[in-house]
């Protein structure tokens, strides 16, 4: 650590003193309110415990060191919130996104940043979430689904492959770039006991590769934004003065932010005494022409009457739009206009209604995730504290109304949180068992 420290000083100069004393105090902890499923005023309302506003987007906030097992929290398990370092919110910040854009976020898991993507888009335009370790995208999926994201496509793609495949589609990228990790030092041992000089040299190289994967799938005029956990010049400034030396039809651009402090013109770097673990990101324009894909529309036949049926005696008005894909008897409620997929490890495309199995049809949990209380014909609204969500989440049957009958959503103060199935009274609970708590 002598090596990195000394790094530091050198980077620092003067502060590097206020850089070793902001090092030993409490990490910094936070979530990010998910505005497709909850407004910032109403998570205030019900989360019990003060939120601290944090200077890079305005849906992230501190919360208090004594605030534990959050992710035990209902609201958690609905999707109203998720828990990420403050810091790393400020990337996507920096690409102000649209609704409408299609936006690619290459390097994906788990999953906050595009999930973060996925709000500022509102359920329009397109997020293609990409994952290339399949773990990790097994991980970004269950993410994506459980803060309700339908407009989405996760791969698990190599970005070479992806990049070249997909060219000219996007409006915006995000490289979220795997680095040496000196961000996550304060929290994450095994990062500092990862960490070399040779490791930061060999991610800059890897990190150079991938930013020139990512180049060909950005429009004209489109927006790339780099970023990373770490500190290291090799790694931050480095790489993006070497792309931009091979790729002069690159310009970097201002953001309009204001966190952090100024790193290679309008880039930005973020230190503990900002008020963040630690993060690096930078907005670069592309001024040349590309060749984009065709867009290809795919090619549906009309869903069987008893995937309709289930979608219209469910859900109200068809909440994910009408383009429904069966694929190995499971639906698939898709976006409108994709581009061709085929080769590219596709994990999902939209949202997974549930699959025929003989003369039945079975819902998915990603189906009620993904739709707001007043989209469900039947739902049960449980109280934050009760103990029915308790049990909810333990995978118990509860009591309810014996007017309720079939597939009903569960919604934890308005929230929708999975589904069961009633008759008499009580709920079956398909709540997932890997979700449940103990």
């Amino acid at each position: 650590m002598n090596i990195f420290l000394n790094k530091m000083k050198s980077l620092l100069g003067n502060e590097f003193d206020d850089f070793l004393k902001f090092y030993n105090n409490e990490n910094f902890r936070g979530i990010r309110v998910n505005t497709l499923k909850c407004s910032v005023d109403k998570l205030k309302s019900l989360i019990g415990f003060n939120l601290k506003s944090t200077p890079f987007c305005n849906e992230g906030f501190y919360i208090p060191e004594n605030v534990k097992s959050i992710g035990n929290n209902p609201l958690h398990h609905a999707g109203a919130f998720y828990v990420q370092e403050p810091s790393a919110t400020s990337a996507v910040t920096m690409l102000d996104v649209k609704a409408g854009d299609k936006v690619l976020d290459l390097c994906a898991a788990p999953g906050g940043k595009s999930t973060q993507i996925a709000a500022a888009l509102k359920g329009k335009g397109l997020l293609w979430a990409n994952e290339i370790v399949k773990s990790r995208s097994l991980i970004l999926l269950s993410n994506i689904e459980r803060m309700g994201v339908s407009n989405a496509v996760v791969s698990n793609c190599h970005p070479d492959i992806l990049c070249n495949s997909l060219r000219g589609y996007f409006d915006k990228i995000l490289v979220d770039a795997p680095c040496s990790g000196e961000g996550m030092f304060r929290k994450n041992d095994e990062a500092q006991n990862q960490w070399s000089q040779e490791h930061v040299e060999s991610c800059a190289v890897r990190q150079l590769q991938i930013l020139n994967s990512a180049k060909n799938a950005l429009k004209e005029n489109g927006v790339l934004v780099y970023s990373t956990c770490t500190f290291s010049p090799e790694e931050n400034e480095g790489v993006i003065s070497k792309f931009l030396q091979e790729n002069p039809d690159f310009v970097i651009e201002d953001s309009g932010v204001n966190f952090g402090r100024p790193a290679l013109e309008y880039g930005r770097r973020i230190l503990p005494m900002d008020g963040g673990e630690g993060h690096f990101a930078i907005k670069l324009r592309k001024t040349s022409e590309s060749i984009s894909v065709p867009v290809v529309k795919a090619s549906l036949k009309k869903a069987p009457d008893i995937v309709n049926d289930f979608y219209d005696s469910t859900f109200i008005n068809k909440p994910f739009g009408n383009n429904i894909e069966i694929i190995v008897e499971k639906a698939y409620a898709v976006p409108c206009e994709l581009p061709n997929v085929k080769g590219l490890s596709v994990l999902r495309k939209g949202v997974l209604l549930g699959e025929i199995k003989k003369n039945r049809f079975e819902p998915h949990h990603s189906a009620f995730m993904a739709a707001k209380k007043e989209d469900c014909r039947q739902f049960v609204d449980l109280e934050l504290n009760s103990d029915d969500i308790v049990k909810f989440l333990h995978g118990e049957e509860i009591k309810v109304s014996t007017n309720l009958k079939g597939y009903t959503a569960v919604c934890v103060q308005g929230i929708t949180t999975g589904f069961g199935k009633v008759s008499s009274g009580n709920l079956k609970n398909k709540y997932p068992k890997g979700l449940r708590t103990l």
